[in-house]
């Protein structure tokens, strides 16, 4: 098995920006956290990150192809990009949004996921750990189908 971790805007200035919100780890970190846990899961990851909705859609649309799942933070255009849902939504492989904070914990815009519908699931506010659990999730029903 093998899952995309894609992450949406700004999420490259991890551990620099705001990190009594975000915390002091970097994008780098999480990849290499994430790493560890996906070999004790035997799953195999892909990471991507991208400031640009569309190249953040071109993936997803790739990934439909290649790889059987995907943890998404789409950042900001979890809130904005009808282009994100509808590329969500027009591919079969399973994906589950997650935030590090706690969106509807934020200012009232944040609360909005326009990816709602069209996820498999929702996993926010437990900082790094939300990717965790995603990947913990995949892994649970990947064994289930075998």
């Amino acid at each position: 098995m093998k899952i995309a971790v894609i992450n949406g805007p700004n999420l490259n200035l991890l551990g620099k920006r705001e990190p009594s919100v975000y915390g002091a780890k970097s994008l780098k970190d999480l990849e290499s956290e994430l790493n560890c846990l996906a070999t004790e899961l035997r799953i195999g990851l892909e990471f991507f990150q991208s400031n640009i909705e569309g190249s953040i859609v071109e993936y997803l649309q790739d990934a439909d192809e290649r790889l059987e799942g995907a943890i998404l933070n789409a950042g900001a255009y979890t809130h904005t990009s009808v282009a994100i849902r509808d590329a969500v939504s027009g591919i079969s492989i399973p994906v589950v949004e997650v935030h590090i904070s706690n969106p509807q914990a934020r200012e009232s815009f944040r609360r909005t996921s326009l990816l709602a519908e069209v996820i498999s699931g929702s996993i926010s506010g437990f900082g790094f750990e939300s990717y965790m659990l995603a990947l913990i999730w995949f892994a649970r029903r990947n064994n289930e189908k075998q």
